[in-house]
């Protein structure tokens, strides 16, 4: 039989995760938020996808396999930047909106949802690890 759950597993963790943050969204707005779907916002995809995947290679294959340090590493990568890097770009979009007029005098919007607060990354983390238990323990 093959094995899908490293396909299945990190599209499981970001379709949950988009379904969260959906719902999370809508609640806080009062209303269906399809406008806040995108980039930010609680829990993060991107954490999500990445744990996932972490979580299943260490249970499948342990982690003492090279591919373990592999996801770690990418891990790493995806949660810093999504932290960090992404993070200060929403807030350079915030003042550059301020600041900001088209010559035809409207306002040129730039997305100001960028980037995840620690709390929202350690949503997704945790996202992420649930999905990967509930794929690994299912799919044995």
């Amino acid at each position: 039989m093959k094995d899908f759950s490293y396909i299945l597993t990190p599209f499981l963790a970001w379709f949950i995760a988009g379904i969260l943050k959906f719902l999370i969204n809508s609640i806080r707005a009062r209303c269906f938020a399809f406008d806040l779907i995108g980039y930010g916002g609680l829990p993060s995809n991107h954490s999500a996808i990445v744990s996932s995947i972490v979580t299943l290679i260490g249970l499948k294959e342990g982690i003492q396999n090279p591919a373990f340090g592999v996801a770690i590493a990418l891990a790493f990568i995806v949660i810093l930047d999504a932290s960090s890097l992404r993070r200060q770009v929403g807030k350079h979009a915030i003042a550059i909106n301020k600041l900001n007029v088209t010559s035809t005098g409207s306002p040129l919007y730039l997305r100001e949802r960028m980037g995840h607060t620690r709390v929202e990354i350690l949503a997704g983390v945790l996202v992420g690890y649930a999905v990967a238990l509930f794929v690994w323990y299912f799919l044995k």
